[in-house]
């Protein structure tokens, strides 16, 4: 290997490993000393890597309806508790437990556990 293909071989690695601890740091953008309960409908579900995102229309602790962006886990973390594209609909009447986002503004959630009364679904993994 010449040293071109060294350096960048090298460059490579630190870049990914950078990537790879930046993705993983929800307490940058969450508070996870704190939980947050939301009640509301689905107005959106993307099943996505590396995280998946829920959209709930729910009201504030004002009683205004904001949309509220929740970060949840993967496509194969999910997969594997047997949730698909199909699983949440828009419309659905759901209930988030998630760790409120740091800027309140932002109605930002990150899941720990979603509920849909209606047929009892529950969820309340992890994000691996």
């Amino acid at each position: 290997m010449n040293t071109l293909n060294k350096t960048l071989a090298v460059i490579s690695l630190c870049t990914g490993a950078t990537v790879a601890l930046a993705h993983h740091s929800f307490s940058a953008t969450y508070d996870e000393s704190k939980e947050q309960v939301i009640e509301g409908t689905i107005a959106q579900f993307l099943l996505r890597n590396p995280h998946s995102m829920l959209h709930v229309m729910a009201e504030d602790e004002n009683g205004v309806e904001q949309r509220y962006t929740i970060e949840w886990a993967g496509v194969s973390g999910l997969a594997g508790a047997g949730i698909t594209r199909t699983t949440l609909r828009i419309g659905d009447e759901v209930t988030v437990r998630g760790n409120p986002g740091r800027n309140a503004a932002d109605h930002r959630l990150r899941m720990l556990s979603i509920d849909r009364p209606a047929d009892g679904l529950h969820w309340g993994g992890t994000f691996e």
